[in-house]
């Protein structure tokens, strides 16, 4: 049972040190919508209101700030004791060249961004604006003699951090997460954490996904600020930092790596602990800052049809060192020194995670002898969904966990085992619920440009970024990768999509695939294909009435990384409109739309039998904002079609 402080509850008032909760607190019967903040008199002076369409979620309708994301933030390395920092902060928004303000604007609810519906602002965020923070926390007695941590699952942009006046961390990076020791700011009783934000979204280079200051047919309403869970944790001085597993289901092993926060003595060690349903299959005792491999014998594999998972228990722990001089780190010696020893005190940090004996490669078919994408050494073919991520309330944020586990239930039962996540990162709780449903996903590294240096259909060049610019998009992609390759539910890397931002693609996809070597890479998803042999796939987006076929490109899988975009109008359930709302295709009626969507996909069932297609991805999950191509309405309230009729449709495609 994970103890966790919940804080942040007044439904209308935040205090220097907000009371906690348990964890069983009943559920609040009044919605946030409107209570939460109010535009502040000079709204329209920092850029007016934010757009918002006139439908929401059932799930954003339920959203108080007793109830806004209390889930643990990071399933893959879960703690005992931590604190949810979520709820009602103060917060203002004043230009640039003005000091930090001492009458703050309202309240604001945290972790939904400042343009969306559920924090109660709803105000543009300019690129001379920034973006104040201010609530009060208490650090509980019992974590005395230990250092706390103080974790942002995201924020967009670039964050500055004090902690009772002192800086305490900056942060550059709008999706990746990241934590910051301010146990040196702490004091006893109530503290004050502020946090400042800056956010160029459109006009600058960073990588930003879809994100506009003038949302507009793909194109949607920009995010600002926090926008992912912020909460704080307890930890020793010295403590893990990382947990990384590799299955290998051709040897039946795991590769473990432990990275501790610090440089450890040689007696530390970690203590791993692998179990099946409860049971132990496997230990090892390692030095810290080390890897192992432990045997899982008659490995119960990971799939679509069956997600099953192992638990991993990682405890540092004493030992006797071993005698004689130190070994090197890459001995085998030192390894096998260790994996004798014994340890002689335990109660050091200890942290429980969990990984999925699977494998992802290239490989032939065995029945066509055409290159493919295999699942556990078999051809497994990946019907997928282009998937933005977006909400009518709350647009990056889901409005809560269910909401976002909702539309994998609903793609699962429609027929589909992968989405292709669109240049946005989910909340880690996201990927857990995918680990556990047994979805498969593309992850997208969430693309960036200056308007110029977007790449069009035809071309046959790259874009020139500067060395800054380069650096913060792949600084990005190792951290989010970083980050997420714990989880099996992602099986692959797409690195850029039709030519957004695209600069030297080849390295861009050789640092991604040294760094995860588990994985295929999708370097060029769509258009500029400059990547060659360097990506794992070969690409095409397709939005003709009949998808085109991809032509052979080596030893490359074939896939379809778009296609689709059948559009539906569903009166009442549109997010403009007043406007045409017409992009790709528009289908007449739900008969139409029908017809056009089977013709799209008998054509995939095709090339999949004839053509060594390995993947296809249809555009798209939901409807967003100016879009309106989802299987589901941007409310989620209505399907275009049954659930069961896509998955009739489907049924050519499963072994």
């Amino acid at each position: 049972m994970i103890r966790h402080v919940l804080a942040g509850t007044a439904l209308l008032a935040l205090t220097a040190a907000m009371p906690a909760l348990a964890q069983t607190a009943p559920k609040p019967k009044n919605s946030v919508t409107g209570t939460a903040g109010a535009t502040a008199p000079d709204a329209a002076a920092q850029g007016g209101p934010a757009y918002a369409g006139p439908i929401m979620t059932k799930w954003g309708k339920a959203v108080t700030p007793a109830n806004a994301w209390r889930s643990y933030p990071r399933p893959q390395m879960v703690r005992e004791a931590w604190q949810n920092l979520n709820g009602l902060w103060d917060y203002a928004i004043v230009k640039a060249d003005k000091p930090k303000p001492t009458k703050m604007d309202g309240k604001i609810l945290v972790p939904f961004p400042v343009e969306s519906k559920l924090s109660g602002v709803q105000r543009k965020v300019l690129p001379d604006d920034r973006i104040w923070y201010r609530r009060g926390f208490t650090v509980p007695k019992d974590w005395a003699g230990k250092s706390t941590l103080l974790h942002f699952g995201a924020v967009d942009f670039e964050a500055t951090i004090w902690v009772n006046g002192a800086l305490a961390g900056t942060h550059k990076g709008g999706s990746d997460p990241f934590a910051i020791d301010v146990s040196p700011f702490l004091k006893a009783g109530s503290n004050e954490l502020v946090v400042q934000v800056a956010d160029p979204t459109s006009t600058g280079s960073q990588p930003r996904g879809k994100q506009t200051l003038e949302p507009r047919g793909i194109w949607y309403t920009a995010v600002s600020g926090i926008w992912q869970t912020v909460w704080l944790e307890p930890v020793p001085d010295l403590h893990i930092a990382e947990v990384r597993a590799t299955p290998d289901i051709d040897k039946g092993a795991v590769t473990v790596q432990v990275a501790l926060s610090g440089s450890g003595t040689a007696s530390d060690a970690v203590k791993l602990t692998v179990r099946s349903k409860g049971q132990v299959v496997g230990t090892a005792l390692i030095r810290g800052n080390r890897r192992t491999t432990i045997a899982i014998p008659n490995a119960h594999l990971w799939s679509p049809e069956d997600p099953f998972l192992y638990d991993l228990d990682a405890e540092l722990v004493k030992v006797t060192p071993p005698a004689g001089k130190p070994a090197s780190p890459s001995s085998n010696k030192e390894a096998e020194a260790y994996a004798a020893l014994q340890p002689v005190s335990g109660g050091g940090d200890k942290v429980s995670s969990y990984f999925g004996m699977r494998k992802v490669a290239l490989g032939a078919d065995p029945e066509t002898g055409k290159p493919v994408i295999l699942l556990n050494n078999k051809f497994v073919f990946q019907n997928g969904v282009l998937d933005q991520g977006w909400w009518p309330e709350s647009l990056l944020t889901p409005p809560s966990e269910e909401a976002a586990k909702s539309d994998m239930v609903f793609l699962k039962k429609a027929g589909f085992n992968m989405l292709r996540k669109h240049i946005k990162v989910e909340p880690a709780q996201y990927y857990a619920d995918a680990d556990r449903l047994g979805m498969l996903i593309w992850q997208d590294m969430p693309s960036g440009a200056f308007a110029d240096q977007a790449i069009h259909r035809g071309s046959d060049e790259e874009a020139t970024f500067s060395s800054e610019a380069a650096a913060q998009y792949q600084l990005e992609s190792t951290r989010i990768i970083g980050a997420l390759r714990g989880h099996p539910s992602i099986i692959t890397w797409v690195t850029n999509n039709e030519g957004w931002g695209q600069y030297d693609a080849r390295t861009m996809a050789s640092m991604v695939r040294s760094m995860d070597p588990s994985r295929p890479v999708d370097a060029t998803s769509g258009w500029l294909d400059t990547a060659g042999d360097a990506s794992s796939m070969y690409d095409i987006h397709t939005y003709e009435e009949v998808p085109k076929t991809p032509e052979p490109h080596g030893n490359r899988a074939l896939v379809i990384g778009e296609y689709g975009g059948v559009g539906l109008l569903v009166p009442g359930h549109i997010w403009f409109p007043e406007r045409a709302n017409k992009i790709y295709q528009t289908a007449g009626d739900k008969a139409d739309y029908e017809a056009r969507y089977k013709r799209k996909f008998e054509e995939v069932v095709r090339q999949a039998r004839e053509a060594g297609l390995s993947a296809s991805v249809y555009t798209q999950t939901t409807d967003v904002e100016g879009e309106l191509n989802g299987l589901l309405t941007y409310d989620r309230e209505v399907e275009k079609l049954p659930a069961e009729a896509f998955a009739e449709m489907a049924k050519p495609l499963k072994p």
